[in-house]
């Protein structure tokens, strides 16, 4: 089935853009809800060191980040050739069957091929974002994007809570839940979503586009979808600080409890989902996608600037409504990218920012954490421990300047 005319298939429309809503929604959880449990899975396999544990945590997310980097442009590829229905599809029963391998893992190593698993299976974000520009008006594509990251949202700030809740009861639970979860929206999707993508609008596979490299090369296919890509990947990197290191800079500078951590990254969450579902369609229709990408590098250079800067934890707090506006440059972005390329390239597209991305996720942690731990150690007399957050604003303000050139480019 294909989206053929807008009379007789908007119903259809709305419910699978419905399904792939619910599809990043479950997908979200299901990853969030086993991060507090895998840590503590990966040291019990290690006999309780916890140095072990966490250099191995470390392989594991760098191995899960190189998988997306390889497999996001091959699966988004493959959504151009085959359609993006299955793709999604056999993601979701993929992920189903992944995490019921990890719930049963007897050893580290099926653990560690799990993960691995995971990182190939959840690289199916690009065919659910190229469905998103297969069936949303160009206009619109900013505000459907931003729904999409409202999904990524919901799902990280119900995940972690309902994993830490089932992990009390069995570190293992998790894994089955997030199955249950993945395969019943595989069933759901089955008889719910149709074909985007017509058999006219399909590309020959071809492992030239499907590589990572293949498929960064469509990257310089147009000056501003080169400047573009440029400054999806310096905003990703400057993401990577958060994750890296927000617990131990809480807990460093401000003595930030579990409780007190818990609830920020909840906040976070919440106006993040906020921004992306309810004020990305507004501000892209009110100010157009190019001033919307720049504002929101803006208010995220400013956040960052906040956090690095924020003697207080009240402070801090009060950096992270602002720090959320950042969510409106990566839809913006998006859109004006999924105007630079056919509809038969457009799974390719989604593939590459996401290798743009898996590069940003395997080399952003270290460069993160190494800054911090000199700042507070062979530079402590500095008083920078805020130095992540501050290197990060650096990198939103080269990415603004990015996109002012683009945008003087255009005028002449």
């Amino acid at each position: 089935m294909t989206f053929a005319s807008e009379s007789s298939t908007k119903p259809a429309r709305r419910a699978a853009l419905a399904f792939i809503f619910i599809t990043i929604v479950l997908d979200m959880l299901a990853v969030g809800m086993i991060v507090p449990v895998l840590p503590k899975l990966v040291e019990s396999f290690l006999g309780g060191n916890t140095a072990k544990a966490a250099r191995m945590y470390g392989v594991f997310g760098t191995v899960w980040a190189l998988m997306q980097f390889v497999f996001a442009p091959v699966l988004g590829t493959m959504s151009d050739r085959f359609g993006r229905r299955p793709i999604v599809l056999l993601s979701n029963f993929g992920l189903g069957l992944d995490y019921i391998l990890m719930a049963l893992a007897p050893t580290l190593s099926w653990l560690f091929v799990g993960r691995v698993i995971s990182g190939i299976t959840a690289a199916s974000v690009p065919a659910a974002s190229a469905y998103i520009a297969d069936v949303t008006p160009e206009e619109k594509r900013a505000k459907a994007f931003g729904m999409l990251g409202a999904a990524f949202g919901l799902g990280f700030i119900v995940g972690p809570a309902v994993g830490g809740l089932l992990g009390h009861i069995s570190p293992r639970l998790p894994f089955w839940v997030a199955a249950a979860l993945s395969l019943i929206n595989a069933m759901y999707g089955l008889f719910v979503l149709p074909e985007s993508l017509g058999r006219e609008k399909r590309a020959p596979f071809s492992w030239a586009r499907a590589n990572p490299v293949g498929s960064l090369k469509l990257l310089r296919s147009h000056h501003e979808l080169f400047g573009l890509a440029g400054v999806t990947f310096l905003s990703a990197l400057a993401h990577d600080s958060l994750p890296s290191t927000f617990v131990l800079y809480a807990d460093y500078r401000y003595g930030w409890t579990s409780r007190t951590i818990g609830l920020a990254l909840a906040t976070v969450g919440i106006c993040y989902g906020v921004v992306q579902g309810a004020l990305v369609g507004r501000i892209v229709g009110h100010f157009g996608e190019r001033m919307a990408l720049f504002v929101g590098l803006l208010f995220g250079a400013i956040g960052f600037a906040i956090y690095g800067f924020a003697t207080d934890g009240w402070i801090f707090w009060l950096g992270i409504p602002l720090m959320s506006i950042w969510g409106i440059s990566g839809p913006a972005a998006q859109g004006i990218m999924c105007r630079r390329v056919s509809p038969s390239e457009q799974g390719q597209l989604q593939g590459a920012i996401s290798s743009l991305r898996g590069i940003s996720g395997m080399f952003g942690p270290g460069l993160f954490t190494m800054t911090f731990a000199t700042f507070i150690g062979s530079l402590r007399g500095w008083h920078l421990s805020g130095s992540p957050f501050l290197l990060s604003s650096i990198l939103l303000v080269a990415a603004m300047v990015t996109v002012a050139s683009l945008r003087r480019e255009d005028q002449r």
